[in-house]
């Protein structure tokens, strides 16, 4: 299937590894970039190894993160290595890296020096810390970025100790505004006809997810702090135990709390003048919830989602990632594809959380196996099957 996106066209050189680099590169693959992803030659990207679980010889973790790409192996350190990576700059509109700030610079493949050359390319980093600052060279690891950004310290129960949320988020929202930066430059390149550095940081990224608990602090110099499932300023909004097992419940305002009292026969709460408004309720927080749990353990989480959401109050179940995989609305909103892998067969991935409704993205290929398209793109520049041959027999490719 050819790609049919809006970044159609373009291509991208993806010197990243392990998750915020390979998750930028398969957002902008997903709209139609062709993703050349250079690997070294006999391990490749750190997360072929990341296992157990393994599918074959593929490891579930670089699967989840790789779609729509192609592998060339390339040991660019060496001298003929470093010419093909140079022509593969030169064939390039955007080349993303997640090497620590100044590793490229000692082999000039920083910005500086690949701009001079190609000032139209748009030079995306990644790091931990960013470019510059006192701690610039200093290396990100998604947990270490969760705990100094203070996310951790704002995640888990009241009573105990922080948390790291359950998924990679640091490496994620980096992957996220990485591709968003790209696009913007992407976007400045079409009138100015300049490309220009993109410089993305995970602590960055993180601080910037601290919204109203980073407002809290700067506007009244109070820190936040854990408060388990509840919300710091909403209540009730908090998981409660029904009759056969947990579910949450967010109620946003006060009608929806109207409605709330009313399907739960509470109605007795709305004149009680320690929850009529949500400002009152989040301060009496603790004896709002006493009310609720007697109550709302009478019935089972199917009853309550059923007769809540009829209200309008917003409610969910608290899903295994398995019975969230399995809804049937998320199938129908194409969140899971199936896709030919090299080996493995038909398998299936995640599908594309953006939805265009002209030029949409696609899932088109399977996560590539390690050099899986190397004589092909090594062919487009020139080089011949003995070359081929050679550079192989070299340990270069």
């Amino acid at each position: 299937m050819p790609p049919t996106g809006p970044l159609a066209g373009l291509t991208v050189l993806d010197m990243t590894r392990v998750l915020s680099g390979p998750y930028c590169t398969m957002l902008l693959a997903d709209m139609g970039a062709r993703v050349i992803k250079v690997e070294h030659p006999g391990r490749g990207d750190d997360t072929r190894a990341w296992g157990p679980p393994f599918v074959g010889a593929e490891s579930a973790y670089f699967l989840s993160i790789n779609r729509n790409k192609e592998s060339v192996t390339l040991d660019f350190k060496s001298a003929e290595g470093r010419d093909i990576l140079d022509r593969l700059i030169g064939r390039s509109d955007v080349l993303v890296e997640n090497f620590r700030p100044g590793t490229l610079a000692r082999q000039q493949l920083d910005y500086a020096s690949i701009s001079a050359q190609r000032p139209e390319l748009v030079y995306c980093s990644i790091s931990g810390f960013g470019q510059d600052g006192p701690r610039h060279q200093q290396p990100g690891y998604d947990a270490v970025i969760q705990a100094e950004g203070g996310l951790m310290s704002v995640t888990g129960a009241a009573d105990g100790p922080a948390y790291r949320v359950g998924v990679a988020v640091a490496d994620l929202v980096a992957g996220l505004l990485a591709a968003q930066g790209i696009g913007l430059a992407l976007y400045a390149r079409e009138r100015t006809g300049k490309g220009q550095h993109v410089d993305i940081s995970m602590l960055d990224g993180v601080v910037s997810l601290l919204s109203y608990h980073a407002s809290i602090f700067l506007t009244t110099g109070v820190t936040s702090s854990r408060v388990g499932n509840r919300h710091a300023t909403i209540a009730p909004y908090d998981t409660f135990p029904a009759a056969d097992g947990e579910f949450f419940l967010a109620v946003g305002n006060d009608d929806q709390f109207v409605r709330f009292c009313g399907v739960s026969g509470l109605q007795e709460l709305v004149a009680d003048e320690r929850f009529a408004t949500n400002p009152s309720r989040v301060v009496n927080g603790a004896a709002l919830r006493e009310r609720l749990l007697p109550v709302l353990a009478q019935r089972t989480r199917r009853q309550w989602l059923e007769s809540l959401t009829a209200a309008g109050v917003p409610c969910g179940d608290v899903r295994s990632v398995g019975e969230t995989l399995s809804d049937p609305h998320v199938e129908a909103r194409h969140m899971i594809e199936a896709v030919e892998h090299a080996t493995l067969g038909t398998i299936k991935v995640l599908g594309v959380p953006i939805k265009l409704s002209d030029t949409p993205g696609t899932v088109r290929t399977g996560p590539p196996t390690l050099g899986q398209h190397t004589n092909e793109i090594l062919g487009e520049l020139g080089l011949n099957s003995k070359a081929i041959a050679e550079l192989r027999q070299k340990g270069v490719v």
